[in-house]
């Protein structure tokens, strides 16, 4: 079957050896040839397919390791299924068109260069190419059933849209080629049947895109379909998860970023829209001093006219009268030629200021042309979107930054250019300098990794390593000047390299040209642009301005082995066999310079510096060792200084013999206008008309009646309605310019009204004119008239024959398509804005109106039926990508059938100017639309597509949402630059899914409405008017929101430490503002802001913010450290506040509430009601920040050390006047005179329990005090200042401190309650200096060591007679008799010898010892007889009437304790005792009168015992 070159076999030994091979019989081949179906040859070095005719069924055929060149003989196998020829030498995929029934084709490891000739093989399903030479994927368009393609390891670089008509491909492998670009493999996403992917496979080199960052990311992400890639198994959907999770939030910071910039630009182009208006301030107040003035003439020349006319009918009738003739006639005489004169005089003046008006409106048309100039020129200008939409699209893999001079490669670059820049070279076109505007860093990862492996390749080749710093240079691209320079050609440079670029392949370029001179860059652009602006023969300035910006690109070069050039040779690689690189001096002029330069060059002979010799172009043939490395934006000074009139420091008003004046005014122009407002005639002022009626009108229009008003002048007045203006039915020309009007709705029903001034007013609406047929002339210009559509519609309905229609001057939303909208409704209108209405306008304005309809064209046009998501990595909106890159576009024919309409799932008509949304019902399947840059007012039409996703409709005029309610599938939606004012909370509570919203650029004010749009992850308001601070929490319940931007509103300057309070109150963002919200952001916000109660977050609570009305407020628990609520005049009905359980220091803000009565602060860090002033320089990170806050109490100036040393602000003025109650239990206080409490002059209550106060201080400002609570803390004694001033004390809380002595009572006379329980009173001579309280009426003395000792209780019981309770038990008159009795007995009386014989029940048996006893000041007599009265018994629980609110759920510390002891039989007898000893007593003790004072005195210390069982307990008070 096979023929070798070198052996001369014949065709019959060739088909014996393939019988061989297979197990034939070459002599049965005619039997068994037709049987075979299988024929196989490996290795065997055969040159030639032979004998295919003798195996006509044959199915597979695998030839491998021969050395075949061409594909022949298969002709006679038709049925032929599989076919390997691999591992041959064929050159050539070819001789297969008869082999239809192909399914595996394998010829992998060939030479074949080229895919073709496979268009018959429509059944083949596997295709193995791999291992050839092969630089194209091409000629599969028509194996539409192809599933299996493996190109591994040839020459390809790009795959483009080769692969679309093989959708059911399913494996594909391209490794070991030199894909390298991002965008190449987003072209295999249109594969949906793709589900083994390699670019990576082990056993083939890495296509250079696997190298880089977020390969695999990128790849999944497109690809979600993919099982495989690389060999992995990626199957997982956690993965794909993770894959589109990481490109979303790259899509969300690119997309927040080049919001930034756009808002950046947008900042410049607003400033520019500022200059303009300060620019055109003069021209339009000059136009409307000449206008207000011309029509004052114009009205007092036709009363001259007028009177004139009555003058001369006087005449006539005087000529009858003969006696007087010839005197009369030179009267008349005289007068006519007066009045001729003055007639005369005012047509003069009338046409000057005409003249002056129209130089005045030149002048504004100057400024809108500079204008217009200046934008185009600041857009034109700005790459940096492009660039990070590169970046975007290379998954960061093209990187720009741009520097500044911090950075030292900045200021590397910086120097390189002014190196490279020669002024003598610029001479000839007045360059001085050249100033460097913006560096941009370039970098891209994979043009450097290409770089230098071929920098490396050449070093390892040509071992030159001592000279490799000289083959390395940095030089600037040349770009063609006879090409402008396009911001995609830029970008294509620094993305691919110089390998495509346009230019090269128009002008057949085999090299990359450059130099090292600025001059040999530059000098071909300045010369072409200077030659290109002559023949346009513009002025001076344009040819100045036509060079003065210019762009560079400057590249690292690796030169390699470089020749000069030859003058006769091309710049060819075939020309210059082994040279890398080719140089060409610049003393070698190049072919067409112009004279001018050759002028130039010879005079460089005479000029002082030597740059001419080293000035070369170089020509670089491999395009990969040219590596983009800045991006350089600059511009060149001149001896010219050039002054832009928008330039902030540019004076409007220049001198004369300016060298260009346009835009500019001149000193003269204003001396002209006075030189005309001076011309004679001069017009007396006259008094302006405020209120119409009807004796007013009759005098202005100088008539008798209505009815004979056919002109009435009403100018130059302050007239702001014209009522029963429609009673002139005979008016003709009405003229109410200069006055007050800001709408028209008196001027109705006016059927002979031809002429209609009313320029220069406040018209806002033309709402209300009405039955204005026969108006021919309308002036509205000057005035306020913003809506297009509605007022033009007014117009069209109501002046149907209007002639001439001025409307120049008034704020129009859409004012480019403003005269084509007019012309096109108007239809009777000549004139417009005073020019004459040409044809070629009216065509275009009909045209203009049939496509502002949408129609069945526009949808077949602007529609596609694309049915899933784009995967792409672009900010822009889906319905713009689609209708860019979708080939799924309906037929023109198909609206013959109505079916079409439902696979529409693409809509973009932006820009086609639509006045309304339309005749949408039927595309219910409609996903993504786009409406953006119309004329929309309202969101209409839209209730049948209720599956639309994402909705954009930027740059309209549209005033509210509420067309989109419905819309509960919508994902993302962009209304940005409209007339938006509120947010209707109904529309977003139904939008479940929206996850990203845009309403830049409106006039919103609040964000209430955004209250439940919990699925947000997106917002961008910026350039709003959000002002007030609360609105932040209306944001609050967005749990997802990661993106938001307000910049632009008031709020953002208006709040202080607005970023951080915002990121504080919403702590999921993670970005703000098109900035990233960092970790430090985060601490220093919970800092800042972290337990800060302020009006806002109370507002929140309350769903108001009206605080007049609330009477508490209780805050407790929420880690609150300081206080804000600002002004505090909106709480004054507040008086109770909560706010225990929290973080305080200080009162804080709390001292402004004016009329707070409680105030509870348990639980907290109270140092002080202010807190001390403390040294900068101690002050914590934390207190530093306090310092921004307003009342967070650091930074606030408090008294000095000194002053508090003296008495501790007792001298400074009182705060909290009306505060009564005070809580300050268990805040760590330690010094009481530190907390400054005598500041508040009418406290009543104060509660100090559970602190760590050891010495009672600092009360002696509360002279009101009541009750004052100090238990559990660590108070051991009581000085002589303690309680000093505190004569109105009722009762005193000492429990649970370390009190040993009772010393210092003296000053708490009305005091009535006293608890000591828990204390460390150990002497009974500790009670007894309790006896100079003489009102204590409740005392408590238990788990004291006194309280052991069985005598304390009758002690105090004899010692305070108006004691009432004591340990919680009720002291009653038995009892005090008993008390009484015991005491005296214990002085002269035999001792019981048990506490039973004495008739004290309670005391323990072993108490029998007597106790010494001073008796002072007692009337036994009063005692006993009150011992039998009726209140003989006293309850045994007193309710305390000063509640405790700390102390209320304290538990007792002796809970077994009895404290009800009812009185036994013991008892009674114990008092029947006690009458017959006290009658004895009695009638001792009268006989001296009034019982003296006994004392004494204790011999030694008792031992007592312990309480007993049933001792009493630690009262439980509130």
């Amino acid at each position: 079957m096979i023929q070798s070159d070198n052996q001369n076999q014949n065709r019959e030994e060739i088909i014996k050896e393939l019988c061989t091979c297979n197990g034939l019989y070459y002599e049965k081949i005619d039997q068994e040839g037709p049987e075979t179906s299988t024929l196989e040859m490996f290795f065997s070095g055969y040159p030639k397919i032979v004998g295919m005719s003798f195996f006509p069924n044959l199915t597979t055929l695998t030839l491998v390791g021969q050395s075949i060149h061409k594909i022949s003989d298969l002709e006679y196998c038709p049925l032929l299924k599989n076919l390997w020829i691999a591992e041959c030498c064929l050159t050539k995929i070819d001789g297969l068109q008869y082999c239809t029934n192909l399914e595996k084709l394998y010829l992998y490891y060939n030479e074949i260069s080229t895919i073709e000739n496979l268009e018959a093989l429509t059944k083949l399903e596997v295709i193995w190419l791999n291992n050839n030479q092969i630089k194209v994927i091409q000629g599969l368009h028509t194996l539409q059933n192809l599933k299996e393609l493996n190109l591994a390891g040839n020459l390809i670089n790009k795959i483009g849209t080769c692969f679309d008509p093989n959708e059911k491909l399913e494996r594909l492998n391209l490794s070991g080629n030199r894909i390298r670009s991002f965008k190449e493999l987003t072209n295999l996403a249109s594969l949906p049947h793709l589900k083994d992917l390699s670019l990576n496979d082990p056993q083939y080199d890495p296509n250079p895109i696997c190298l880089l960052c977020n390969y695999a990311t990128h790849v999944l992400y497109h690809m979600p379909q993919l099982q495989r890639l690389d060999t992995y198994d990626v199957s997982e959907k956690q993965i794909k998860v993770l894959a589109e999770a990481t490109v979303m939030k790259k899509i969300m910071y690119y997309n927040m970023r080049v919001k930034s910039v756009h808002r950046q630009l947008n900042e410049e182009l607003e400033k520019l829209k500022e200059r303009k208006w300060k620019l055109q301030k003069l021209p339009e107040d000059r136009i409307k001093l000449f206008s207000c003035n011309m029509k004052h003439l114009e009205r007092e020349l036709a009363l001259l006219q007028t009177s004139r006319q009555i003058q001369s009918n006087k005449s006539i009738k005087n000529k009858m009268l003969e006696m007087e003739k010839s005197i009369d006639d030179s009267e008349n005489a005289d007068e006519v030629s007066e009045e001729s004169n003055l007639e005369r005089k005012f047509f003069m003046k009338l046409d000057a200021m005409r003249e002056r008006i129209t130089f005045w409106n030149r002048k504004l048309d100057e400024i809108e042309k500079i204008y217009q100039m200046e934008i185009k020129k600041k857009k034109s200008n700005n790459l940096i979107v492009q660039f990070l939409l590169t970046e975007l699209e290379t998954v960061g893999n093209t990187r720009f930054e741009e520097g500044s001079p911090s950075d030292s490669w900045f200021n590397s670059c910086y120097d390189l250019i002014l190196s490279r820049f020669c002024a003598w070279d610029f001479k000839t076109y007045g360059i001085t300098g050249v100033k460097i505007n913006r560096i941009f860093r370039v970098h891209n990862r994979i043009l450097r990794m290409i770089f230098e492996e071929k920098f490396q390749m050449f070093l390892d080749k040509e071992e030159v390593l001592n000279e490799t710093e000289k083959m390395l240079e940095c030089l600037f691209y040349v770009f063609d000047p006879h090409m402008p320079v396009k911001k995609k050609q830029i970008l294509q440079v620094l993305e691919d390299g110089f390998q495509a670029v346009e230019e090269h392949k128009l002008l057949r370029r085999d090299a990359v040209l450059l130099s090292n001179s600025l001059s040999v860059c530059e000098r071909p652009r300045i010369e072409f642009l200077l030659q290109q602006t002559k023949d346009e023969c513009k002025n001076s300035n344009d040819l100045e301005e036509s060079f003065i910006h210019g762009k560079l690109i400057i590249a690292k070069v690796f030169l390699g082995r470089s020749v000069p050039a030859r003058e006769r040779d091309p710049i060819h690689q075939i020309n210059y066999p082994g040279a890398n690189s080719v140089f060409r001096p610049q003393k070698h002029l190049p072919s067409g310079t112009s004279r001018t330069a050759e002028e130039m060059y010879s005079s460089m002979e005479h000029r002082n510096c030597g740059c001419h010799h080293r000035q070369c172009e170089w020509f670089v043939f491999d395009h990969e060792l040219v590596l983009p490395e800045y991006f350089v934006e600059f511009e060149y000074t001149t001896l010219v200084k050039v002054q832009s009139l928008f330039s902030t420091l540019s004076n409007v008003i220049v001198e004369e013999g300016k060298k260009d004046t346009e835009g500019f005014i001149l000193s003269g122009d204003l001396q002209h206008d006075d030189e005309v407002m001076n011309m004679e005639p001069t017009v007396k002022a006259r008094p302006k008309i405020v209120c119409l009626d009807e004796k007013t009108v009759l005098s202005v229009a100088k008539a008798n009646i209505y009815s004979q008003i056919v002109v009435l002048n009403l100018h130059g007045n302050s007239l702001c309605k014209l009522r029963d203006i429609s009673r002139l039915t005979g008016l003709r020309k009405l003229i109410v310019s200069f006055n007050e009007f800001t709408c028209l709705d008196d001027v109705y029903h006016l059927p002979n009204l031809e002429y209609f001034d009313a320029s220069h007013n406040h018209v806002i609406t033309l709402e209300g004119i009405r039955g204005l047929s026969k108006l021919k002339y309308l002036d509205l210009s000057w005035n306020q008239l913003k809506k297009t559509g509605e007022e033009i519609s007014v117009l069209r309905k109501h002046t149907s024959n209007l002639l001439s229609l001025d409307i120049r001057h008034n704020p129009w939303h859409k004012p480019a398509s403003l005269r084509l909208s007019v012309i096109g409704r108007l239809k009777a209108l000549t004139h417009l804005d005073g020019v004459q209405i040409t044809e070629a306008e009216v065509a275009a304005a009909l045209c203009f109106i049939a496509g502002s309809k949408i129609t069945q064209a526009s949808l077949l046009e602007h529609s596609r039926t694309d049915e899933t998501r784009p995967r792409v990595l672009s900010v822009h909106p889906y319905a713009k990508i689609l209708s860019q890159i979708s080939k799924n576009k309906l037929d023109s024919q198909t609206h013959f059938n109505s079916s079409w309409y439902p696979r529409i799932t693409v809509l973009n008509l932006d820009g086609q100017h639509l006045s309304k949304i339309a005749n949408l019902e039927k595309l219910e399947n409609l996903r993504w639309a786009s409406f953006s840059n119309n004329n929309l007012t309202k969101i209409e039409g839209l209730e049948s597509c209720l599956n639309l996703e994402e909705l954009t409709l930027d740059g309209n005029c549209i005033s509210n949402l509420e067309g989109i309610a419905k819309l509960t599938k919508i994902t993302r939606l962009s209304v940005n630059n409209n007339h938006l004012t509120s947010l209707e909370r109904c529309v977003f509570e139904n939008l479940s899914h929206l996850h990203y919203l845009s309403l830049e650029s409106n006039r919103i004010t609040s964000l209430i409405g955004l209250q439940k749009a919990y699925t947000l992850i997106e917002l961008y308001i910026s350039n709003n008017y959000v002002s007030a601070y609360h609105e932040i929490y209306h944001l609050k319940g967005l749990n997802n929101l990661v993106m938001l931007d307000m910049y632009g509103n008031l709020i953002v300057w208006k709040q202080d430490n607005y970023r951080l309070s915002v990121i504080f109150h919403l702590p999921s963002l993670k970005a703000l503002d098109g900035i990233a919200v960092e970790p430090a952001d985060i601490e220093s916000a919970k800092d800042l802001f972290g337990g800060r109660l302020t009006c806002d977050m109370i507002a929140e609570r309350l769903g108001h913010s009206d605080f007049t009305k609330m009477e508490e407020l209780n805050w407790t628990t929420s880690t609150i450290r300081t206080v804000d609520l600002v002004p505090a005049d909106q709480f004054r009905n507040i008086c109770n506040v909560n706010l225990q359980n929290n973080n305080l220091t200080s009162f804080s803000g709390l001292i402004f509430l004016p009329n707070v009565k409680i105030l509870c602060l348990n639980y907290n860090h109270i140092e002080s009601i202010l807190p001390r002033q403390k040294p900068q320089n101690h002050l914590t990170n934390r207190q530093q920040l306090y310092q921004k806050v307003i009342s967070s109490g650091y930074g606030q100036q408090g008294p000095s050390k000194g002053s508090r040393d003296a008495g501790f602000g007792e001298n400074l003025p009182p705060i909290m006047q009306s505060l009564e109650v005070l809580h300050l239990g268990y805040n760590g206080i330690n010094n009481l005179a530190q907390l400054q409490l005598s500041r508040l002059k009418n406290l009543k209550l104060l509660f100090l329990q559970g602190n760590e106060i050891s010495q009672i201080e600092g009360l002696e400002g509360l002279p009101f005090l009541q009750e004052l609570v100090l238990d559990h803390n660590r108070v051991k004694t009581i000085t002589e200042g303690s309680f000093a001033r505190q004569s109105s004390l009722l009762a005193l809380h000492l429990e649970e401190n370390r009190l040993r002595e009772l010393n210092n009572l003296q000053p708490l006379v009305k005091l009535q309650k006293l608890f000591l329980g828990l204390n460390k009173i150990q002497e009974l001579s500790e009670l007894e200096k309790l006896e100079v309280i003489p009102s204590l009426k409740e005392l408590s003395v238990y788990g004291n060591p006194v309280s052991r000792k069985m005598t304390h209780r009758p002690l105090l019981i004899f010692r305070l007679p108006s004691l009432q309770v004591l340990d919680g038990i009720a002291v009653n008159m038995e009892e005090r008799a008993r008390a009484e009795l015991h005491l005296i007995e214990q002085q002269g009386i035999p001792i019981a010898n048990s506490p039973m014989d004495c008739g004290f029940s309670g005391l323990p048996i072993t108490f029998s010892k007597q106790p010494p006893l001073r008796v002072t000041n007692v009337n036994l007599l009063e005692g006993i007889n009150n011992l039998f009265g009726s209140d003989l018994v006293f309850p045994h629980v007193l309710e305390d009437p000063l509640l405790n609110e700390a102390n209320k759920h304290k538990k007792s510390k002796n809970p077994g304790m009895v404290t009800n002891n009812p009185r036994s039989i013991h008892a009674e007898i114990a008092l029947r005792q006690v009458k017959g000893a006290t009658a004895n007593l009695l009638n001792q003790l009268t006989q001296h009168g009034t019982l003296r004072t006994a004392h004494f005195h204790q011999g030694s210390r008792e031992n007592g015992g312990r309480m007993s069982a049933n001792s009493p307990s630690r009262p439980n008070r509130m």
